[in-house]
């Protein structure tokens, strides 16, 4: 399976620059990828393609100030060091830019309370760093830091927590799950009292995000390690949905990472946490998603890959050709997609003879 197999032509101005207000005005496009319809809508119309007893989940992890600005003690260079995971108290995997020089041994200092020390290269291109401060680092972070915002994106976020989803608890993200940015609590609110169940998991989201895919055969492509969290309380809530015959809905690729992680059989799931690699592409079966809220991906990106093996490439590509026309809005602050279904195995069992490879 190539890399190009999931390419697709899009302007540079249908990149939304700036979140819609308010948040749930967004459009949505509706797919069936079996019966091959879509429809256009707006999120505030999700409500009428969900049915008292379906499940939604979502991730509940908050984005840290990742970004630190500082300059190297030896020389005075601007430095920006990006959070990506905690190893331990004091130490922390990021991303360093400029990398050539951030070596061992190196100081890089932020403010006279916050400095920090390059340890140690990583497989993946980053650095570990250790870091010294004086007072509560979760208050310095907040005080220093930045939001991290998508380098396709160039205009000014004028309010922070607008790349906060409404309902985030867990801290410890480097990117927002965006598919959750369409939502308004007056209407997961308005969904509740439907019947529509909610459950949360976290993934913290990490380097895998910002990482291209680099092979052209993608199936050489390694993920990075996040970390995920499911709760006894949200598995007991998936399986009484499955059990009632109703959909369990996956709110983002993150969730549904989380999701497909923790399964340990076929509509069977555990509440557990712990370190995930897990890659999604054509060929994977799916064992507890039944539906999925997505945003627009980006080319060639494990993300779009993961929503082909779930809807089925051609379609998928053929959607994202008909959103491109419309006039969509692409990526983190754009518009959102809800697939109501998985393709059907006779077109699941097409998809992959046409990419040549067999069914995982």
């Amino acid at each position: 399976m190539l890399l190009s197999d999931f390419d697709y032509n899009l302007p540079e101005e249908r990149i939304a620059q700036t979140p819609i207000e308010p948040r749930n005005a967004s459009r949505l496009m509706v797919l069936n990828p079996q019966d091959k319809s879509i429809q256009h809508k707006h999120f505030y119309d999700l409500k009428e393609f969900l049915v008292p007893g379906d499940t939604l989940i979502f991730n509940d992890t908050r984005v840290l100030p990742a970004r630190l600005i500082g300059h190297r003690a030896q020389t005075g260079g601007k430095v920006e060091v990006f959070l990506l995971r905690r190893l331990d108290t004091t130490h922390w995997e990021t991303l360093v830019k400029p990398g050539k020089k951030a070596r061992p041994g190196n100081e890089i200092v932020f403010s006279d309370e916050l400095f920090c020390l390059v340890t140690e290269h990583t497989d993946f291109g980053g650095r570990i760093v250790e870091f010294k401060f004086d007072g509560i680092f979760e208050e310095i972070l907040d005080r220093l830091g930045e939001t991290p915002l998508p380098p396709y994106i160039h205009e000014k976020l004028e309010d922070k927590e607008r790349y906060q989803t409404v309902y985030n608890r867990e801290e410890g993200s480097a990117a927002a799950p965006t598919a959750g940015l369409h939502f308004t609590k007056e209407q997961m609110q308005e969904l509740k009292d439907m019947g529509i169940n909610l459950g949360f998991v976290t993934l913290h989201v990490g380097l895998g995000t910002f990482r291209p895919v680099s092979t052209e055969k993608i199936e050489e492509h390694e993920m990075h390690k996040e970390y995920y969290s499911i709760s006894e309380e949200t598995a007991e809530l998936i399986k009484h949905t499955k059990e009632s015959g109703h959909r369990v809905i996956a709110v983002g690729t993150t969730s549904i990472r989380t999701l497909e992680s923790a399964a340990i059989a076929q509509n069977e799931i555990s509440g557990k946490s712990g370190w995930t690699q897990i890659f999604i592409y054509p060929g994977y079966d799916f064992k507890i998603v039944d539906a999925i809220i997505t945003n627009f991906h980006l080319p060639k990106s494990t993300l779009i890959m993961l929503i082909s093996a779930f809807a089925g490439r051609k379609f998928i590509l053929d959607a994202y050709k008909t959103a491109v026309k419309e006039q969509y809005r692409f990526f983190s602050f754009g518009d959102a997609m809800f697939i109501q279904c998985k393709q059907s195995k006779t077109e699941l069992e097409q998809d992959l003879m046409e990419l040549g490879i067999p069914k995982k």
